[in-house]
Parts: C-alpha cells; structure tokens; sequence
C-alpha cells in the first residue's frame, strides 16, 4: 500500500489488520465488528479479534489446492448469516480443483462462531466447463434475507457458448437462494461477463455489480432496490456477449439479432480496459468492485462508491445514480494505491477494508480530516498519448504471420523506447521504436485472433487509446484434381 503523491491534500489512510495467506476477501462478525473473519484462497478462513488471529474454519481438503490453486480457482468469498452470533452459520463461495464446479456450501460453528466452523450442507453447485477462469465469486445477503452469488461465463473468450444470454445455464449471472430452504437457485440477473464482485448499499439496497471486460471495458452496473427489504435487478439483462459495456460485443448474429423485449440494461459507468489510471496508477485490467461508503468517521467519503483496479492498484471513488436509467459522476481518486487489490470488504460498523492479493488487509481511514477525494495528479511527462495499432495484411491463411505496425504519438525523443503487442490479451513480445516511432511485428494467426498494442512500464504496461484489431483467417485454395 502507498500514497499517491505526498502533496496531496488529503486525510484518508490505510491501517493494516495484518498479512495472510493469498487473502481473498474480508468481512465481519454482524454483531461485534471488531471481529473479523479473513477468506483466504487455498479454504481457510482467518478470525481477527485484538490482534489475535486464529483458524475459524478450514476445507482445504475440498478445494485440493496444497501448493497453489490455478488460475481462478479456490476460496472466492464468504458471507456471515445475520443470527451468526446464534446460529454460527456461514456461507462459502469456491471452484474446487476436485470437480472443476462451484459450490456454495454452509458451514456452522457450534459454538456461536467462537470454535472452529465445519461443513454441514451444500446449498448449490453449479456445473462449470473444463477451464478455470470466469467464476465470478462474490456471496452477499440482501435486505430480503436471500443469498445473492454472481457467477462467471464458463470462460474462454467471448463466451463462446453464448451462456451469459442463455436463460437456462446458471452461468453468467447473479443467482438468488434461500438459505433457509432446501429449494434451489434461482437466476436473478444475466448477460454478465464475469461478475467478480458485487456489493449492497447497507442503507438503500442499493446493488452495484463490477463486471470484469473482455478487453475492451470494465464496467459498473447498477439496480437500485424497489422498494425497503427488496433487491432490484430481478430480470435485467446486462446485455454480455452482445454489448460490452456500452459497446457492441464480440457476439454476432444470430445469437444477437432479437434482443430482449426490455433491451440490454447499460452501465452506470465504464472504462477502457488497458488505459492509463488518469491519476498515474499505471495501467489498468480488471475493475474490482467495493462497497457505498456509510463509515460515520468519512464524512467526506459518505454515499460514495469505493472501488479499484487490479493492475493500476489506485483507490477511487464516485457518486452513484439515484435511481434507474441514471449514469454515474465525479470519479476521482482517493489518493491511496494499493497493491494488486482483490476485493474489498465492509464489517458491521459499516467500516471499509481493502485486501491485496499477496496478503495485505487494510482498513480505511481518516486523520486529521474526513476524508475525501484527492487532487488529481499531473500526467506524466512523456507519456504516450496513442498507442495505435495497423495490419498490413488483415486476412491470412491459419498458421501463417500476419504483418503488423505499432506506433505511438506524441513521436518526438522515442527513438529506442519500447511497444509491445498483446495477442488475445497476452504479451507478444516487446520491440524499439525506429525513427518513425514505430515498431514491426509478424506474429503466427489463430481464428480470429485480437490484437491491442502496449507500452510497457515497471509492474504493468499502459495502453492509451489503443485500437484494437482482428485478424481473420483466409481460407486456402485447393487444388483439385
């Protein structure tokens, strides 16, 4: 965790709770918010309480996840039942590495969550494609007292099964479940991507879901709740594969050409994927979505919206709509970065934490002020303002090299600084800059591979304004004979 500037003037701080294993995400016991509960990747689940930490709960054995858990697999989040403190209950989202699926499970401590949880009940599973990538992940109780859990696409790009539009997969979408019930989920919302965190409003309702991009936008969706004790969103379209974001999405006809009778419900707010933080972050990739700031002690933050970005790490905030069909304002940035954030987490005196993957966990704060946004910070002397990407040649037959230029803008003293090309959202190699500012590239073609220039810089790479291109495979002629 850093500060963004020191001459910002500004008085929200980061106080860590303390450093845990491949944390994941934080939350509180509902009624005694100086005890808090820490989910760790690989099935642990950490209690905090005075600076003493112990194992509340562990089903490692359940994930099989020893060393490492790949890619997007293992513990996702957790949530505490309202009556914990009497029931001991508590709910766990994760994708074993046994099965591949998604389980919710509920796990109880006999001892009003002072001794060791352990499994008792499967509440869902949720079949999921051979990948490990796109699960969503978040759990969250609504003021109707149900279980709301968002799920990914299944993975791959483009959601090439179409199941974030298809109303019988599970996949794709926020699913609602009775916890007190033995009846199964229910879909509440779809047309997402990979939905991997959402949050309520603890005083409206309020959800807003953060909706990782394809590589094209990182978005924030929004459904104001209808009315006290209700939740909103039932039914909305989120309009994933066919719009991403505001944009069209990779999806073509037919999967596309009849759209639902209500339309695609758009974003309150989006940015680029890959684009430079505005308040020198450094690039950013992945949205990770917060909470609506109700903590009495930042006044200056209250009513706002607290989110980040994986890559640029930069603390941010805006105002969200009033209500549907509004678009979200003021973003800005808090003037804190932390470093590669997973999720945030909100504890039952409505306290904001931040937890970075590699194990730090944070509480915000304010010193000797309330809190509140940071100036902005100039760009960057030398900082690239286009990064643009052209193809010689768009079409070539499969296996062949395609002939691409890389070239960045303002031009003047970049002779010998490096660009670089990501293929299908991985790196591609790094080339120099000539004279001209620009760069070569004959990198091999798979159907319809995706190509976005980069700049690379220390812990990432920015991309401003980089477009895009496909290259689509020309068919061979044959000879007959």
């Amino acid at each position: 965790m850093l500060l963004l500037g020191a001459g910002q003037a500004q008085a929200l701080t980061l106080e860590k709770v303390g450093d845990f294993d491949q944390p994941v995400y934080v939350t509180s016991d509902p009624g005694n918010a100086g005890r808090l509960f820490v989910a760790e990747r690989k099935g642990r689940i950490k209690a905090v309480e005075n600076g003493v930490v112990t194992t509340f709960a562990d089903f490692g054995p359940a994930l099989s996840c020893p060393d490492e858990c790949p890619n997007e697999r293992g513990l996702m989040s957790i949530a505490m039942a309202p009556d914990f403190d009497q029931s001991g209950r508590v709910y766990v989202d994760y994708a074993s590495n046994v099965d591949g699926d998604v389980h919710v499970d509920e796990l109880v401590s006999s001892d009003a969550g002072h001794t060791a949880a352990s499994f008792v009940r499967n509440l869902a599973t949720i079949d999921y494609p051979s990948t490990s990538l796109h699960f969503g992940g978040q759990l969250q109780i609504g003021k109707d007292g149900y279980l709301y859990v968002s799920t990914g696409d299944g993975g791959g790009d483009n959601d090439p099964f179409h199941n974030a539009q298809n109303p019988a997969s599970p996949l794709g979408k926020i699913l609602r479940l009775n916890p007190n019930a033995a009846t199964p989920y229910e879909i509440w919302s779809l047309g997402l991507r990979n939905p991997f965190r959402f949050s309520f409003d603890r005083l409206s309702g309020d959800m807003t879901i953060a909706d990782v991009g394809q590589g094209q936008r990182e978005e924030l969706d929004f459904a104001p709740s209808p009315a006290p004790s209700a939740v909103g969103g039932q039914g909305v379209n989120y309009g994933w594969n066919c719009r991403e974001g505001g944009i069209p999405g990779p999806a073509t006809d037919p999967e596309c050409a009849t759209p639902p009778a209500a339309g695609y419900t758009g974003p309150v707010f989006e940015y680029a994927t890959y684009s430079v933080d505005p308040d020198l972050g450094g690039s950013r990739c992945s949205i990770i979505g917060g909470y609506v700031v109700r903590d009495p002690t930042l006044t200056g933050l209250g009513g706002r919206y607290v989110y980040s970005d994986y890559c640029s790490g930069v603390l941010r905030s805006l105002r969200l709509p009033t209500g549907a069909g509004g678009q979200a304002s003021d973003d800005c940035s808090l003037g804190l970065k932390a470093d590669h954030p997973v999720s945030f987490g909100e504890d039952a005196a409505a306290r904001i934490y931040v937890v970075e993957q590699d194990g730090g966990v944070y509480r915000l704060g304010a010193q000797g002020g309330n809190g509140g946004c940071a100036a902005p910070v100039a760009a960057a002397k030398g900082t690239p303002t286009f990064i643009g990407i052209k193809a010689l040649r768009r079409r070539v037959e499969r296996g062949r090299r395609a002939l691409l230029t890389v070239f960045v803008s303002p031009c003047k003293g970049r002779k010998g600084e490096k660009v670089g090309l990501l293929r299908n959202g991985h790196r591609n190699g790094t080339r120099s800059l000539n004279r001209a500012c620009t760069a070569r590239f004959a990198p091999r073609i798979g159907r319809g591979t995706r190509f976005a220039a980069f700049a690379p810089e220390e812990g990432g790479y920015l991309a401003a304004q980089s477009r895009r291109l496909t290259i689509r495979i020309a068919h061979r002629h044959r000879r007959h004979h």
